[in-house]
């Protein structure tokens, strides 16, 4: 089974350091959430793996081989950012066709939600049409670790909840690393959890210790996961 090893990742931005020795693992057939306070490093954590930002330190290996750059992971990860990456102009279908190898087009083009917006560019779609074709693009790339850095930013909840199962579909074939906002669903969807706070980096065995950390209020956590 794949497997990708994330090891002594350091970065500071003006001598403030973001990240220190973190390390993070993930096997395809697994999802690891990866949580913490707006701006504690998360996407930066994210960047670095792909490839996208630079580190003081990193190793990075998929299997037995080195990841230092983008190119060494082509094929192997891929990355959905917070923001939309798609251009303008290009009508969608073409965009897949842009983005996607031949075998993994077919699945996007004839999937429910993309099928009404093939003939649109990508500037007519609203948010939640973007976020929902970016993400398919990448989840169905040929790439074995799949990065997703707000997945559920923009998108209603009928839309968050058809993500989420999409996920769960595909995760026997992938392996998923997702940070977001909305805790609840990074949580629920996690075989394992990790919590990113003043540049460490621990994985969260029990849901009570995100009280202990600070993270969420007992009264929070009463309401959300009382059983």
């Amino acid at each position: 089974m794949s497997y990708l090893q994330v090891d002594s990742v350091a970065k500071s931005f003006d001598n403030k350091v973001i990240l220190s020795d973190v390390f993070l693992s993930c096997e395809v057939g697994t999802v690891n959430g990866l949580i913490g306070r707006n701006g504690c490093g998360k996407s930066t954590l994210l960047k670095i793996i792909f490839g996208t930002e630079k580190a003081e330190y990193k190793f990075v290996r998929i299997g037995n081989k080195v990841i230092k750059n983008i190119s060494d992971g082509r094929h192997l990860i891929n990355y959905l950012p917070q923001d939309n990456f798609l251009p303008n102009n290009i009508r969608i279908k073409n965009l897949i066709k842009l983005f996607l190898p031949k075998a993994c087009r077919e699945v996007v083009l004839k999937n429910e939600y993309v099928v009404p917006l093939l003939q649109k560019k990508n500037q007519e779609l609203s948010g939640g049409e973007k976020r929902i074709v970016e993400i398919l693009l990448i989840i169905h790339s040929n790439a074995q670790f799949i990065l997703l850095d707000e997945p559920f930013n923009g998108v209603s909840p009928i839309l968050r909840d058809y993500i989420i199962n999409y996920i769960n579909d595909m995760r026997s074939s992938k392996g998923f690393i997702i940070t977001d906002h909305d805790y609840e669903n990074v949580i629920n969807l996690a075989d394992n959890l990790f919590y990113l706070q003043n540049g460490y980096l621990k994985e969260v065995k029990n849901q009570s210790e995100l009280v202990a950390l600070g993270y969420i209020s007992p009264a929070i956590f009463n309401e959300v996961f009382k059983q």
